[in-house]
């Protein structure tokens, strides 16, 4: 066994945080590249593994997964914005948590709700008009803000509410973007933007607890568990039997409210982005939703049948994957590559480094749908855009279902042309968004 892995040699204090902080993209990529399949470096104070064998992030998020938890250093300000939501709560709270939250998102029930979806996205193409220039990031994040609020908590998002929600989103996705400083000051010391993300905070809070207020006593009879079996519903009926606190049912609509609409609106925008740039793939998806829909709003029966919008929809996750990497936490000595990792360390498997490798994607930048149609011997977590193992996106269904929907009912009337010249630059914070929106001119079909 080895005694420690490969990496980049670091600057004193920083480390590499500085390097990674200016392109955390080109850096993951490069480690990927030069150290192979674990790869040691330092985040500030922060000793990091990048783990880049597959077999090995199998081990991490599934076969071996009772060896690593969420990282204490995500529990600070990701934990004052999600508590112990689904997405950070470990042991048994995560899977209590789990347990109830599943029939809210059974594939039967979402699949009944196709025409919700539609009516949410007919709702957004009545304000395009042809030839108009629109931010298809922040169009696409309304729209699946609408479909979560809808589905998820049984509610309807004023024009206010979703605006206000979207001026949010701002300052609390600067607060998680990668920050040399951040990296190696203390967490007691303020940092500038502290103030801002408090404030936004604060914002989004109130917006919940009004949601909340607004569904007690519409939400069933918990002696039964008979009523709507919307997420918030589910959990206000466990709340009156004594399941649920204030803080857990707050944590949990956080939780859904942001995540749940975030990876599908960015899954959405980088597809129109790719769309955009490659007129022939463009084509056949105006061609396939032309013959399966015949002019009709897409509905649960035409799902299936969108094969080619499929492929598109899972080559945009591999190019530009909305969430890039993910950590986790050693809780006892491991393995990995040869290497023995201690308990503690910060385990750290990237989407963006895996799907952009040459080791496992043929001509690994280009945008290629019909990849997905042949018989490559590639392993299985070279692509895992939703996780994987006990802890994968809960939402996974419902965002592909989503995605599928929103983009067929769209190319129906309108192709969308990128109206700018240079790539999208993105902006790395929680998840992966092009740093200034994603403008498109509109042209109706």
């Amino acid at each position: 066994m080895r005694s420690s892995p490969p990496g980049p040699r670091g600057e004193p204090l920083f480390g590499s945080s500085r390097r990674y902080a200016r392109d955390p993209f080109r850096f993951l990529s490069a480690l990927e590249e030069a150290y192979g399949d674990v790869v040691q470096f330092d985040l500030g104070p922060l000793n990091t593994h990048l783990v880049t064998d597959p077999v090995d992030i199998e081990r991490v998020l599934v076969s071996e997964a009772h060896k690593f938890q969420k990282p204490d250093f995500q529990s600070d300000a990701l934990g004052d914005l999600l508590g112990k939501g689904l997405l950070l709560s470990e042991g048994q709270t995560w899977r209590k948590q789990r347990q109830l939250a599943n029939p809210a998102f059974d594939a039967n029930r979402l699949l009944g709700f196709a025409d919700r979806i539609v009516a949410h996205n007919d709702d957004l193409l009545a304000g395009w008009t042809d030839g108009a220039e629109v931010d298809v990031e922040q169009d696409m994040t309304e729209v699946t803000l609408a479909v979560i609020a809808d589905l998820m908590l049984g509610t309807d998002l004023n024009d206010r509410r979703v605006e206000t929600i979207r001026k949010a989103l701002l300052p609390l996705g600067r607060r998680f973007g990668p920050d040399p400083v951040r990296f190696a000051a203390p967490g007691w010391l303020p940092l500038p933007g502290d103030s801002d993300y408090r404030n936004a905070l604060e914002t989004m809070d109130s917006v919940i607890d009004d949601i909340v207020a607004e569904r007690r006593g519409t939400h069933g009879d918990p002696e039964t568990d008979d009523g709507p079996n919307d997420l918030l519903s589910i959990l206000l009926r466990a709340q009156d039997r004594g399941k649920q606190t204030d803080r857990q049912i707050r944590d949990e609509v956080m939780t859904m409210l942001l995540a749940g609409h975030d990876t599908t609106a960015l899954t959405l925008t980088y597809t129109w982005y790719l769309l955009s740039q490659h007129p022939e793939v463009e084509q056949r998806v105006h061609e396939e939703i032309d013959e399966v829909l015949d002019g009709d709003p897409p509905a649960t029966t035409d799902v299936s049948e969108l094969s080619y919008v499929e492929r598109v929809i899972d080559e945009s996750m591999r190019l530009y994957p909305p969430v890039y990497t993910m950590f986790r936490e050693a809780t006892e000595p491991v393995v990995l590559g040869g290497y023995r990792i201690p308990e503690g360390a910060a385990i750290m498997v990237s989407q963006w480094a895996m799907h952009r490798s040459e080791r496992y994607w043929d001509d690994p930048d280009a945008f290629d749908p019909d990849r997905w149609t042949r018989d490559e011997d590639r392993p299985r977590f070279a692509y895992f855009p939703f996780g994987g193992g006990p802890r994968h996106c809960i939402g996974k269904h419902l965002a592909k279902l989503e995605a599928k929907l929103i983009l067929a009912r769209t190319a129906q009337q309108y192709r969308l042309e990128y109206a700018r010249e240079n790539e999208p630059e993105l902006w790395p914070t929680l998840t992966m968004h092009p740093r200034d929106g994603m403008p498109m001119d509109l042209h109706e079909r």
